[in-house]
């Protein structure tokens, strides 16, 4: 049987207007991802991976090309049907964590879950189950700037998984970590890919991703210099268990 292919791009071209030049950042970029499975797009800074990140996350829209979610074309949603999308088929995680510093861990988990329509009662017991699911069911009364910087992404994990996302988009996830918590907050989106079937999308520099990555997409220059399954990879840098 085939496998189900949840995120297809086809001759993606993203160019940014810089006074009278152009600046082609993404060149025809051409990939299918498979449901399920752990990915990390790496390359180095100016890449062009967080752009592509961006337009497989509906965040930004190609100038040209196409990008598939359920071989739906995302570019043709109205902003209704795209913020449905958001809310409920993908789960962001971002570097900086995106917490809204005056609400508690609970309340910015539920957030997402009060704006897809869930009743307060119902998504106050699902964020305290995914707080606990991170580890920070005794936390549930913080604020950010009471959390240290770990325990912020592990918020941000419980709430990329508010609605039952089948996409996790992570950008730079241990960037602002150290190496013990980087490698802590890797082990739990690997487990969200393995445990619950959840699509795990990494933009990265964090060659740690690569000891549990189904597959790297690695970006060159505005194009896809090689695509790398599991066992192709050469893993010889923080191996994590």
């Amino acid at each position: 049987m085939a496998s189900h292919i949840i995120v297809r791009t086809s001759d993606v071209v993203k160019t940014f207007q810089l006074g009278k030049h152009t600046l082609e950042v993404l060149k025809g970029i051409n990939l299918t991802i498979e449901a399920g499975r752990y990915i990390s797009i790496m390359g180095p800074s100016g890449s062009g991976k967080s752009t592509l990140f961006n337009m497989i996350g509906g965040l930004d829209k190609p100038t040209s090309g196409k990008v598939f979610i359920d071989e739906v074309d995302i570019a043709q949603l109205d902003a209704y049907e795209l913020a449905w999308l958001r809310c409920r088929k993908i789960g962001y995680i971002f570097q900086t964590f995106n917490l809204i510093p005056v609400m508690t861990a609970l309340e910015n988990v539920t957030l997402p879950m009060i704006f897809a329509g869930t009743t307060n009662d119902e998504a106050v017991e699902r964020g305290m189950n995914l707080l606990e699911l991170v580890g920070l069911r005794d936390r549930c009364d913080h604020k950010p700037f009471e959390l240290s910087g770990g325990q912020q992404q592990r918020v941000a994990v419980a709430r990329a998984l508010a609605n039952n996302p089948a996409i996790i988009l992570a950008d730079e996830p241990t960037g602002n970590l150290d190496l013990t918590t980087g490698e802590e907050i890797i082990r739990l989106l690997k487990e969200m890919s393995s445990e619950r079937g959840v699509t795990v999308i990494s933009a990265t520099h964090d060659f740690k991703m690569l000891s549990v990555s189904d597959q790297v997409i690695w970006i060159r220059d505005g194009r896809i210099d090689k695509i790398e399954e599991r066992d192709e990879l050469n893993i010889s840098v923080g191996t994590i268990q």
